[in-house]
């Protein structure tokens, strides 16, 4: 048990967050709930929807505590939508649930709970947070590696690891139904969402197209050759094999976007490796490791982890690996321990 009495526990409707504000619950902590209002539009999953926002309100009420529901539509649409749509109309692939981590979870819901008074708020991540021996804080994978999300939670620095609290962390999702089940929560056998909420499935181009000048070009290969034609980049993003345009036979990945020219570039297997990474706006959860730092890299939120050394805001890779997406996070650790990490360049 801890100091931090008041907790303002981000409720997005799944059964991950219903958890976190019962066990909170349980260890003494004074709970209060919200929920966040962020897409106006049509949605088909995620914690958008007017099902969501009930599930949660249906669950604090379950547990007895308040609920709240906070509409941050207009924050959501600068912090969020907007830069995914120009990501993809610039060649670039966006990480929104990191941008909604970062801007909206971590920045205005933060910042409403300082407002109000609250002495911390917790959320429903797979992840831990470790207070080490010296006060410090450190972001650690969560018990679950198959669940773990620590990689959207790259951009956290000490202040926000100081009043984050994580409860799920250290369980396993079946732990964490088990668990909801028990408490007879509505949400015990609710499904995960794993879509962009703002986005119907199979409907990211039209998204994209109906917010943004798109134009059609070429489809080359890296000679420069032109293989095909396309009626946008931003339906294409590094690493796609299907929709390319081009003829059966040996399998073309795209290696290359570049939005200026209207080009997607095109290669083989091979030519879709790399042993280097540029990043950029890179954060760390402490200090910075010194020098040439040993790291493990993840590019993807569910991805494999690589070796590599990082020099400056260069990553290099031990062995070759698929070109990372411009615009994609690459999570830095040591171990289990998240350092930090950056977006590639």
């Amino acid at each position: 048990m801890t100091d931090r009495r008041d907790v303002l526990v981000a409720m997005s409707g799944g059964v991950d967050s219903s958890v976190a504000a019962a066990l909170l619950l349980e260890a003494g902590y004074a709970v209060t709930g919200v929920t966040l209002r962020l897409w106006g539009g049509a949605t088909e999953s995620g914690c958008c929807s007017v099902s969501d926002v009930e599930d949660a309100r249906r669950v604090a009420a379950q547990l007895g505590v308040p609920h709240y529901v906070f509409n941050l539509t207009d924050e959501f649409e600068r912090a969020v939508v907007a830069p995914y749509v120009d990501a993809y109309a610039a060649g670039r692939t966006p990480n929104p649930c990191v941008e909604c981590n970062r801007t909206i979870k971590f920045g205005a819901l933060a910042e409403r709970a300082d407002a109000l008074g609250f002495d911390a708020i917790a959320t429903g991540h797979h992840a831990r947070v470790v207070e080490r021996r010296d006060g410090t804080f450190a972001l650690a994978r969560g018990a679950d590696r198959a669940k773990d999300q620590s990689y959207v939670l790259y951009m956290l620095g000490q202040a926000e690891l100081a009043r984050t609290l994580l409860p799920v962390g250290e369980l396993t999702k079946a732990d964490v139904r088990a668990h909801a089940s028990r408490l007879g929560l509505r949400t015990a056998g609710k499904d995960e969402s794993m879509d962009v909420c703002f986005v119907r499935r199979e409907d990211r181009r039209t998204f994209v197209r109906e917010r943004a000048d798109t134009r059609g070009g070429t489809v080359v290969d890296t000679a420069g050759r032109p293989v095909a034609t396309h009626d946008g980049i931003e339906g294409f993003t590094i690493g796609q094999r299907r929709g390319l345009g081009v003829a059966a036979g040996e399998p073309r990945y795209v290696v290359g976007v570049d939005a200026e020219a209207a080009q997607v570039v095109i290669g083989s297997a091979d030519e879709l490796l790399t042993d280097r990474v540029a990043l950029r706006d890179l954060t760390w959860t402490d200090s910075r490791p010194a020098g040439s730092a040993r790291v493990q890299a993840q590019t993807r939120a569910h991805g494999p982890v690589v070796d590599g050394r990082l020099e400056e805001r260069v990553l290099h890779l031990d062995a070759r690996a698929r070109r990372v997406a411009p615009g994609q996070v690459v999570a830095l650790y040591e171990g289990d321990v998240l350092l930090g990490g950056g977006i590639a360049a």
